[in-house]
């Protein structure tokens, strides 16, 4: 039985529509595939459908209302107890969850196959920030959660570098300002930082900042 995803994000504007983004959507655009598996396992061990004990987590008992694919997906693989490790992992490759970015770049808020946020992709996330509807863990991830089973389960899972979301955010407004200063206003990609995509390993991956690089 499905519900309507909580949390969802429609803009500056409040219009809900094709272009609104939900919690991983803005997730994957904070970290990538695995910010939206962080996302995925702390939003549903909140809300009781996932239980996180020492290294280990499983789908709770009973009947199961998940909110959206990317949590189907999760519940689905874990019936009985895994390795946080190996689930998060599994996730980031899902198809519910390349599916997100697919449809993210459909909308040019991600380019290339490494799927960097654009420069239209970063102002919708740091409009999400300042918008305050979302969870904080979906722009930091598991480090701010509170000391708990949760945080623990997923200390092993090699984290993206705490405020790298917030980063992005503050490195977006930087490019728009020099952007607009020079040249007039901008929606497509630039040459931002260099998004590498990490590996899909059970060590966790994800996103890792580089150094610099060109545009798609």
């Amino acid at each position: 039985m499905r519900i309507g995803l909580r949390r969802r994000w429609t803009g500056p504007g409040g219009e809900a529509g094709a272009g609104a983004l939900d919690l991983y959507d803005v997730a994957y655009l904070a970290g990538g595939a695995h910010r939206v598996a962080d996302s995925a396992v702390i939003t549903l061990a909140e809300r009781g459908l996932l239980t996180v004990r020492g290294t280990r987590v499983r789908a709770a008992d009973g009947e199961q209302r998940s909110a959206h694919p990317v949590e189907d997906a999760l519940l689905a693989s874990c019936p009985r107890s895994r390795r946080v490790v190996a689930v998060h992992s599994a996730l980031q490759r899902s198809p519910e969850v390349e599916e997100i970015g697919r449809r993210l770049a459909a909308q040019g808020l991600v380019t290339g196959p490494r799927r960097r946020p654009t420069r239209a992709g970063r102002r919708r996330l740091r409009a999400a920030l300042e918008n305050g509807s979302l969870p904080a863990y979906v722009f930091e991830g598991p480090a701010v959660l509170p000391r708990g089973p949760v945080r623990r389960g997923m200390a092993g899972i090699q984290p993206i570098p705490s405020g790298l979301g917030r980063t992005l955010i503050r490195m977006g407004k930087a490019l728009d300002n020099d952007y607009d200063h020079g040249h007039g206003h901008g929606t497509g990609a630039d040459s931002g930082s260099d998004w590498a995509s990490g590996s899909d390993s059970g060590s966790g991956g994800g996103f890792g900042c580089g150094g610099g690089g060109g545009g798609d």
